[in-house]
């Protein structure tokens, strides 16, 4: 592996600040980054708008990395779920979801979770490290080329959501440094802001500074109405309980026609029940919110278990009875490691 730094870890005006001190023109930055966003290019020899000299240059400071594709598994439902192999060995994972007309895809920020969250596969194994701003970016770069060279596919990948393993708001500076990028129509990957959801447990400060610093759309994971039952589902609760997270919700400064996103994960017996739901379309009154039910996707050695059929009916009913947009977001991929961090975790060998 090079010891040479990916060109992908800097941003845009980093680069100008290096072509600077090797006096070259600025503008010089935009037709390098074109050529890696918005041409693939894996070589700087390929950039023929350049000098020799400067292509040399750049060979001789920088790689243009991709991740390597460890592992590929393919769902009936035709999603694909790729185990990352990063430059220092360790593994991520990122999924393609096929939509009518698009596809989306759900993207890592971390290699592990520290929120302990207990419906969730990643936090089992606790938080190894952050993804650089590099590794972020070339998860979409490098599927926007799986997509684009497939001699049998027709949907482009257009929708991100950072709700893969990870934490977004815990690798802030990363997270955003990436979207410049991801949203950069100039010399990004041009992929619209309004086409991108940031998840996060509740992370109040940052979620604050999110709304401010990009334009994209926030989720919030929330799947509780209750302090006590969101303490022992989401350990996060305890530092920023729900009446903090709900004022932050409801202050965020949404574009127009925009709304938050509520993510109630549905768990049997645990946060199903009538009185839940009733207490969540009180909860939301003030906010601007769509919902998104999501009944929990079962895994080996889970404590919780998928409400029935029947229950997640008529919880969501109850929502719409209340006028809210409630969505049931039915798990993609079951049958290929689902399980957010499941696929990593078989191929380490690891229970998790």
């Amino acid at each position: 592996m090079s010891r040479l730094k990916d060109i992908k870890e800097l941003s845009e005006q980093d680069l100008i600040q290096w072509l600077d001190r090797h006096n070259i023109k600025p503008y010089r930055a935009g037709q390098i980054q074109e050529w890696i966003y918005m041409h693939q290019s894996d070589r700087f020899s390929d950039m023929t708008n350049l000098s020799k000299d400067l292509r040399e240059l750049l060979t001789e400071h920088f790689t243009i990395d991709r991740l390597r594709i460890k592992k590929v598994q393919t769902s009936s439902d035709g999603s694909r779920k790729y185990l990352f192999e990063l430059r220092d060995l360790n593994l991520i994972e990122s999924v393609l979801i096929p939509e009518k007309n698009h596809y989306t895809l759900c993207v890592s920020s971390q290699v592990g979770c520290a929120q302990g969250c207990r419906f969730c596969r990643t936090a089992q194994n606790g938080l190894i490290r952050n993804l650089t701003r590099g590794e972020i970016i070339a998860q979409v770069r490098d599927l926007i080329q799986q997509v684009d060279s497939d001699p049998h596919g027709s949907l482009p990948l257009t929708n991100i959501v950072f709700m893969g393993m990870g934490e977004p708001l815990a690798n802030y500076k990363n997270l955003v440094s990436a979207l410049q990028t991801l949203t950069g129509n100039n010399n990004g990957l041009r992929i619209s802001s309004r086409r991108i959801t940031v998840s996060t447990a509740g992370l109040v400060p940052k979620l604050a500074a999110l709304g401010h610093e990009t334009p994209v759309n926030p989720a919030i994971s929330l799947n509780a109405t209750d302090n006590e039952s969101r303490n022992f589902l989401m350990p996060i609760n305890r530092k920023y309980p729900i009446e903090e997270l709900l004022e932050a919700c409801r202050t965020y400064p949404l574009r127009s026609h925009g709304m938050m996103t509520i993510e109630y994960i549905l768990i049997k017996g645990i946060n199903d029940s009538q009185d839940h739901a009733d207490r969540l379309s009180q909860l939301l009154k003030p906010i601007r919110a769509k919902i998104n039910l999501i009944p929990f996707n079962e895994f080996e050695g889970s404590e919780f278990k998928r409400p029935d059929e029947s229950v997640i009916l008529n919880f969501q009913k109850i929502l719409l009875d209340k006028n809210y947009t409630v969505i049931i977001r039915q798990s993609k991929g079951a049958d290929i490691s689902a399980a957010c961090g499941q696929l990593r975790c078989k191929v380490l060998g690891v229970r998790c």
